[in-house]
């Protein structure tokens, strides 16, 4: 079992207060753009973006573009009308395609403990107001700690989603950072967000370095330890959306240091269900309802709900679909009597619900977003 913190004391207060210390002084003083990196950790997107996201994120102020830091794609399916938090959202890349996609009646907040970051995103706010053609702005942006939400004034059962975008890992106190989110999250929302992960448990030389920390590397997570402390939460099994292999192949010295560890970019789906949620196997159907996914549903690494197709699903599945915000898209009924020779349910049995990153091919990640958009 690997540490949340950095070093033994890292989740003292002292220790907590070091590493935010660091963290914003790289990325406040150090890096101010995308070419001030040292790895590509922080600037993987997937390969395939669907038209109406790449749409948003083209939409992105080219200086915010240019000062976007990320590892995966947070923009979850059913947006529209929604009320998003993102956790350490930077210069706003992320809440600005979000503040496009929930449209005028759904609102993003922000929160960074970066002045310099927080600086840029608020310029930029009455910008992407009038670019979407909005009567008032539907996105703020708040300083404070991912580990201490209620510090800066956000209230329990407020969001409808979180997300968060390759900052988890540099939060000296993940279990913290987990713990906020399910209290602010309403019942039935979601934390969808994209971090870096290790393959073990990520040792202390590499912990203690300065540069690591800020290419998001030594305080990635063991990826088990992630499922672990979402649980102890209280959220769902966390599901696998996506996961890239991190190339350390362009910074011999790093790579020398990290020896055979191997680093993924994964994007994960976590909800929180209301208290004594009845869970049963049933059979759904997908009406084919969501923006941009009208003939099928990627809802994880193993399970694709196309159009009016039946499929059986798992006691848990079931009821994230009935409980969240994609109720009104699913017709949900008993599931069928089932034999030992029928086939398993969707996203269960030996399948399991895919949590490990490590397992199957990994899905090829580019670098592609940039002062000019997504290519």
């Amino acid at each position: 079992m690997s540490s949340c913190c950095s070093t033994q004391d890292g989740c003292s207060a002292n220790g907590q207060d070091k590493i935010h210390d660091e963290v914003k002084e790289y990325y406040g003083k150090k890096v101010k753009t995308q070419k001030d990196l040292e790895t590509k950790a922080c600037l993987m997107m997937p390969s395939k973006i669907p038209a109406h996201v790449r749409q948003a994120l083209s939409a992105v102020h080219p200086e915010v573009a240019a000062r976007y830091y990320g590892c995966g794609l947070v923009v979850p399916e059913c947006l529209e009308g929604a009320c998003v938090l993102d956790l350490g959202s930077g210069t706003g890349h992320d809440c600005f395609a979000l503040a496009k996609l929930v449209g005028e009646k759904g609102h993003v907040t922000g929160i960074d403990m970066t002045d310099e970051q927080l600086d840029v995103a608020r310029q930029y706010v009455d910008y992407h107001r009038d670019k979407f053609g909005y009567s008032t702005a539907n996105t703020e942006f708040v300083k404070g700690y991912i580990e201490r939400l209620g510090e800066a004034g956000l209230q329990d059962d407020t969001f409808d989603i979180i997300v968060s975008n390759c900052v988890v890992n540099l939060s000296p106190d993940k279990a913290a950072v987990l713990r906020e989110g399910y209290r602010v999250l309403k019942p039935g929302g979601e934390l969808y967000f994209s971090d870096i992960y290790a393959d073990r448990d990520v040792p202390e030389h590499i912990r203690k370095d300065k540069v690591m920390w800020g290419e998001c590397l030594a305080g990635a997570l063991w990826w088990e330890d992630l499922i672990r402390l979402a649980k102890e939460v209280g959220f769902c099994t966390p599901r696998l959306v996506s996961a890239g292999l991190v190339n350390l192949d362009d910074n011999k010295p790093m790579k020398d240091l990290v020896g055979d560890i191997k680093f993924v970019s994964v994007t994960y789906r976590l909800f929180k269900l209301p208290l004594n949620t009845v869970k049963e196997a049933a059979q759904v159907i997908y009406n084919g309802s969501v923006t941009g996914h009208e003939t099928s549903l990627k809802f994880d690494a193993h399970c694709t709900f196309q159009e009016g197709q039946v499929v059986e699903v798992d006691p848990e599945l079931s009821a994230i679909l009935q409980e969240s915000r994609f109720a009104d898209d699913f017709t949900v009924r008993p599931a069928s009597k089932k034999t030992k020779a029928d086939p398993e349910l969707c996203c269960s049995g030996a399948k399991g619900v895919p949590t490990n990153p490590f397992e199957g091919p990994l899905e090829k990640e580019s670098s592609c977003c940039g002062p000019k958009g997504c290519c």
